[in-house]
């Protein structure tokens, strides 16, 4: 007999569909155990011949602080429009290492690819690609843990903050994931950002069956 996946497919369904992006949290402390499930569950994602390039600065407390004091100093903190989102009390930082697929890719059984004899031989950065991924299965995991998670680019000054938290050179920026628990009593906990009145495109939008072909056609 065959099992009933029908459970399954609509837990994951409901799961995406009820995803957002949270722009406003409590302060209130996330336990470490569930920062480090959310990341596990991130690590399951496909990498690239598991070449497993990421790596994560994780922020809280003071150190966290620090990123936004040098990010928003003085007046632009109190003049940032989403007050909300400095209060997560967890930012993870993340950076991917493309030496660590150049290096998987001049093993053995991979270097027949020749993307092993250098960053430049990789026609798709698959390093960015997994990070993606990565992020994906984060944000999920973080929605399925009850939490708000918001995803975006490293602020500026990026070269002060990457030397303020110690990254190497070598490590190559992907961006930050604020978690936290959502303010619900805040609009922007909702994904009520600006890009959320875009209508979103459909299967039939994205799909093209056997060659390119525009809209217009």
């Amino acid at each position: 007999m065959e099992p009933d996946k029908s459970t399954g497919v609509d837990a994951l369904s409901a799961l995406m569909r009820s995803r957002v992006m949270c722009r406003a949290f409590l302060s209130d402390e996330v336990d470490d155990d569930i920062v480090c499930e959310i990341v596990d569950l991130g690590t399951r994602a496909p990498s690239a011949g598991r070449s497993q390039g990421l790596h994560i600065v994780e922020l809280t407390g003071a150190d966290r602080e620090k990123l936004w004091s040098t990010s928003l100093p003085g007046e632009r903190r109190d003049a940032f429009a989403f007050q909300g989102l400095l209060r997560a009390p967890v930012l993870l930082t993340l950076f991917v290492d493309p030496g660590a697929y150049v290096e998987r890719y001049a093993e053995q059984d991979k270097a027949h690819t020749g993307l092993g004899a250098g960053k430049e031989m990789w026609r798709t950065p698959f390093w960015f690609v997994d990070a993606g991924m990565l992020a994906m299965s984060m944000l999920l995991a973080a929605q399925a843990h009850g939490l708000g998670a918001l995803f975006f680019a490293l602020p500026h000054p990026e070269d002060e903050i990457r030397f303020l938290l110690g990254v190497p050179d070598h490590l190559e920026t992907v961006g930050v994931m604020a978690l936290g628990y959502r303010d619900l009593s805040d609009p922007q906990a909702h994904g009520a950002g600006r890009s959320a009145t875009r209508p979103r495109r459909t299967a039939e939008d994205v799909i093209h069956r056997g060659q390119w072909t525009s809209p217009e056609a």
